[in-house]
């Protein structure tokens, strides 16, 4: 793999969970002349080599192309979860805004565009093995979050398509976590109230054991490191899944926190979400709990094999990791990242 040096790398959505770590090792890297943040509100955090610029995605006032001009790479990471109860407020960013994005990419000439995919792009797949990154990228129609990401791999089909000369990357990330997002997360998908002391082994007697709750994790900093090895590459090109061993069920996070797994209908399981979402109670809409349990098991033989990638951290360490910083109310200092222990 053929590299790069002395490039000048522009980061949207920089400031939060995978934000803050791409901009970090593209910042310590030597290779790297300098690096543009961009996010809508410019944190006290300054890296070196590391400039900031406040742009809100949304807006069609955003000036993408004066910011991306003279970059080598541009790592689209900018991504609204919230409000789910509002799925046209995080389209206008998520999907408009992404697009924006690929459209100054081309007006500024930039020659490599890095695009944070999901497995969630993926259409409902196998639990029982894994798949490479030809399978079908349609996303589970019904949960926001998969439908953008799948919409947005057909937006970059045609972009490739019309752009042959710009270098595109997908990456393809399981769920990602660290110990300083741990505040973010639960504000995301728990509820800004969710106490942290509640992840206590101890107060877990029982796990719920959902027929389908299969998925993979990755660390941060890991996938963070896919996305620098990509930026350095002139040859990365396409799709690349990104994921650590082993997969997470309820029988490992059972055996992390001594808790006994009870097996629980996923109606049941579906319809306390659902209550709880209705309600406001709970951030994360019962879509996405339908899509997670439908999310296949990915095979990450390409990044390894063609970007040189491996994870350092096993998804054991990563969960265990991220449920210290829950406790801890553990954050950073950016807005997204922000750390507040409740309860």
């Amino acid at each position: 793999m053929s590299s790069t040096t002395g490039g000048r790398i522009v980061v949207t959505g920089a400031t939060g969970n995978v934000g803050t770590s791409v901009v970090r090792l593209l910042s310590e890297d030597p290779g790297i002349a300098s690096v543009l943040g961009l996010a809508r509100r410019i944190p006290q955090w300054s890296p070196p080599k590391t400039e900031w610029a406040a742009v809100d995605l949304s807006s069609e006032r955003a000036d993408l192309t004066g910011h991306f001009a003279g970059a080598d790479a541009v790592v689209h990471l900018a991504w609204a979860f919230q409000p789910t109860h509002d799925p046209a407020t995080t389209w206008r960013t998520n999907v408009l805004g992404s697009i924006r994005v690929f459209e100054a990419v081309s007006a500024a000439g930039v020659p490599a565009l890095v695009h944070a995919s999901s497995v969630g792009a993926y259409s409902p797949g196998p639990k029982d093995h894994a798949v490479d990154e030809s399978w079908p990228t349609h996303g589970w129609p019904d949960a926001a979050y998969c439908r953008e990401k799948a919409y947005l791999e057909r937006s970059l089909d045609t972009f490739e398509r019309d752009h042959p000369g710009i270098r595109v990357v997908r990456m393809r990330p399981a769920f990602l976590f660290k110990r300083e997002s741990a505040s973010e997360q639960r504000r995301i998908f728990g509820g800004r109230f969710l106490p942290g002391p509640l992840a206590r082994p101890e107060l877990l007697p029982f796990l719920p054991d959902v027929p389908g709750l299969r998925v993979q994790a990755l660390h941060t900093d890991d996938a963070a490191g896919a996305y620098r090895l990509a930026v350095r590459s002139e040859d990365a090109r396409g799709p690349f899944n990104l994921a650590a061993d082993p997969p997470v069920d309820a029988e490992l996070l059972g055996g992390m926190t001594g808790g006994r797994t009870v097996r629980l209908p996923r109606a049941a399981a579906r319809s306390a979400i659902a209550a709880a979402w209705g309600l406001r109670l709970l951030p994360a809409s019962p879509h996405l709990f339908d899509a997670v349990l439908r999310l296949p098991i990915m095979d990450c033989t390409r990044a390894r094999t063609e970007l040189g990638w491996r994870p350092e951290h096993t998804s054991t360490e990563v969960l265990e990791e991220f449920l210290r910083g829950f406790q801890e109310g553990a954050g950073a200092a950016t807005e997204p990242l922000r750390g507040r222990k409740v309860g």
